[in-house]
């Protein structure tokens, strides 16, 4: 069993890992993608037709594996199953097309291990997908259902698929290959095919435009029933076979993989196309080639995983980015940061740096620091000064105010063993006093002052009260990474019952929210509103263009079944992250809800789904991809955290815990409003 020390940290990276999840996972989990339409065909009604066949081929099941390499991939599915996913969405290119209920067909999932599963899919005598003439003759004919294997879950309601879930086709997990710089037309792999009857063609091969389902493919007649479409033959290969054996394409969520190779080539061609495809460049003014030429050959010359390690670490500190990074190692990181005095330190509004805790026993404690006392000079250095110089090791940051955050947690860290001299002044005292400490190996106080390494397993994604004394609700949404079906039930949950209790006003604590999918948090968000709001796209280098480009579904707002229309506060603070920030955005449209906290959010917006990479070492590393803007332009967020509208200043009472002086301002805002 590994040290004690090892468990901890490990447990501390991953954690931070889920703290800077992308935003934007639409189309990496299940969630289907489509595009914009084109003259599309018009499909005809469902229709209960039979398609009689002695043939022993004519297929009955679909049967195969999952292979996965994304960290995002399972670990928030609580029901993953295999549909057979209708694709008139794409023949249609029609971003909003849902799966009608009666058309859904799904099949079991299993684990077979950490990087695969195993599916079966029993296909119906009769699907009831719909049909589409894809024949391209200029008739109007009964035409095929068309459909590809995808692996799904459920959010919202029962074991099927609402709209809420996911509409259009899936560019992730599936059975075909889709072309992300082509917004994700349909490139490769396998279709399902049934037809009526023996009277109806389809496609045998792209045609000129290199598009499927379009008016210049040539087309050939297709036999009765299921038929199996390879469309990596030229002409696609049609065929029938009773039970098929395939594997699902991880597609645009698949990480890229240069573990293998030598450290030199694997940072060469992780720069290449990180660099290439980062999307903030231009706003967060970042000098790409200055940046390899300082840090190449630091990678060049690394004798082990530790120095190239410290070499790739160090590069992305560079990079003014929350989203940046995820790499740790373990026992440098006990080298550099292992020790600690024991001390937790807050900066309050008048730029003092007080000690919150003193824990019992360590260094801090036994010189006589005190809880209250302020910080005057760290090792020769004023404390501002000193809190200036200081790069946390848990960096990057996007934002001055998530940087400080970890400034202060950091300043009090350095290698066990080492000295520092501390000038401080206790609660009450006349005269500053100086105190020689020495670094103990310890990480309680880390731990203390990181509230993102502070979750328990045991606790719950969502939980709320009423306050005693104003009857307002309050929640905490602690992440949006948990078990997407648990934490739509609680919601839906509390929803409900704050309408029937006719609760007068909600506060949204977020202060400890470290992000996950943006798309459960907009559902969320769905509960305030009754009218949709567009807000935001997501724009993607394309190779084809040399531009970033928009890819995929706008960001929206879309009315749930159930409103909640009470007055609103939001809570926030640096550890609101990625999608918790995108959630607090949503929220405050239209000044729907009131933003408190004593400093914006974290600034990290950008999508990193697409963006992730294993390294030599077993190290792995993200990098943002996915660039938000507004209608009229704006990046979204990135670097600029959702701004409260109340900035609570921070004061002796509030950071030594004896007021919560950012509840109390949502409290007097929202009572304010009720009063009215």
């Amino acid at each position: 069993m590994p040290a004690p020390l090892r468990v901890t940290l490990s447990a501390a990276a991953a954690l931070m890992a889920l703290a800077m999840l992308a935003c934007s996972l639409s189309g990496l989990l299940g969630q289907a993608t489509a595009v914009s339409p084109a003259s599309p065909p018009t499909p005809l009604p469902r229709a209960p037709v039979q398609a009689g066949s002695a043939n022993p081929d004519e297929p009955v099941a679909v049967i195969g594996t999952i292979p996965f390499t994304s960290p995002f991939f399972i670990n928030t599915i609580a029901e993953p199953f295999v549909l057979l996913e209708d694709e008139a969405g794409f023949v249609l290119r029609d971003r909003d097309f849902p799966f009608a209920l009666e058309g859904q067909v799904m099949g079991p999932v299993e684990v077979v291990d950490e990087k695969t599963l195993h599916f079966e899919l029993s296909l119906p005598a009769v699907p009831q997908g719909t049909f589409v003439d894809v024949d391209q003759d200029g008739q109007s004919d009964t035409g095929v259902q068309v459909f590809a294997v995808a692996y799904w879950s459920n959010t919202w309601d029962g074991p099927f698929l609402e709209k809420r879930d996911g509409t259009g086709w899936s560019n992730a997990y599936t059975s075909t290959v889709t072309d992300p710089d082509r917004q994700d037309e349909i490139m490769g792999g396998l279709l399902v095919a049934w037809s009526p009857d023996a009277d109806q063609s389809f496609p045998s091969d792209f045609g000129p435009d290199g598009e499927l389902f379009t008016a210049d493919d040539p087309v050939a007649p297709i036999a009765a029933g299921y038929n199996f479409v390879d469309l990596d033959q030229t002409p696609f290969r049609v065929f029938k076979q009773a039970r098929l054996e395939i594997e699902l394409k991880e597609g645009v969520s698949a990480v890229h993989d240069f573990s293998g190779l030598g450290y030199t080539e694997a940072f060469q061609q992780m720069f290449d196309q990180a660099s290439l495809e980062y999307p903030f460049t231009e706003e967060k003014q970042i000098d790409w080639p200055a940046l390899y030429q300082e840090f190449a050959p630091r990678v060049a010359s690394a004798s082990d995983d530790a120095d190239f390690y410290r070499a790739v670490r160090d590069f992305t500190f560079a990079i003014p980015d929350g989203h940046v990074g995820g790499l740790f190692d373990n026992l440098v990181f006990n080298q550099e940061q292992g020790g600690g005095f024991g001390l937790v330190l807050a900066q309050l509004s008048d730029n003092r740096v007080i000690v919150t805790r003193a824990l019992p026993g360590l260094p801090g404690d036994n010189a006589g620091i005190e809880v209250g006392a302020e910080i005057v000079d760290w090792d020769g250095r004023p404390a501002s000064q000193a809190l200036a110089d200081i790069v946390p090791y848990f960096g990057p940051f996007s934002s001055p105010q998530a940087l400080r955050q970890q400034q202060l947690a950091f300043l009090a860290r350095t290698e066990p063993g080492a000295r520092v001299q501390v000038t401080y002044r206790n609660p009450g005292a006349s005269s500053d006093q100086t105190a020689d400490l020495t670094a103990a190996r310890e990480l309680d106080s880390l731990f203390q002052a990181l509230t993102f390494l502070q979750s328990s397993a045991i606790d719950l994604p969502i939980e709320a009260r009423l306050l005693p004394d104003s009857g307002l609700g309050y929640v905490v949404i602690r992440t949006f990474s948990g078990d997407y079906s648990l934490m739509a039930r609680l919601w839906e949950h509390l929803m409900s019952a704050l309408k029937d209790d006719s609760v007068p006003g909600l506060i949204i604590d977020l202060r400890s929210n470290g992000g996950g999918s943006e798309g459960l948090a907009l559902d969320f968000a769905g509960f305030f509103f009754d009218e949709e709001i567009v807000l935001s796209t997501t724009e993607y280098f394309n190779r084809r263009t040399g531009q970033f480009e928009p890819q995929g579904l706008p960001a929206r707002i879309k009315p749930a079944p159930t409103l909640f229309d009470g007055p609103l506060a939001v809570l926030v603070s640096p550890d609101c992250v990625s999608a918790c920030e995108g959630f607090a955005y949503a929220l405050h449209q239209g000044g729907r809800s009131i933003v408190v906290g004593h400093t914006p959010s974290a600034g990290a917006f950008g999508e990193v789904g697409r963006g992730q990479y294993n390294l030599p070492g077993d190290f792995s590393l993200q990098f943002p991809t996915g660039r938000p803007l507004t209608s009229d332009g704006r990046v979204l967020i990135e670097g600029e955290g959702v701004v409260p509208d109340i900035l609570v200043p921070v004061t002796e009472d509030s950071a030594l815990g004896r007021s919560d002086a950012v509840l109390e301002a949502a409290v007097r805002a929202l009572l304010a409003k009720v009063s009215r």
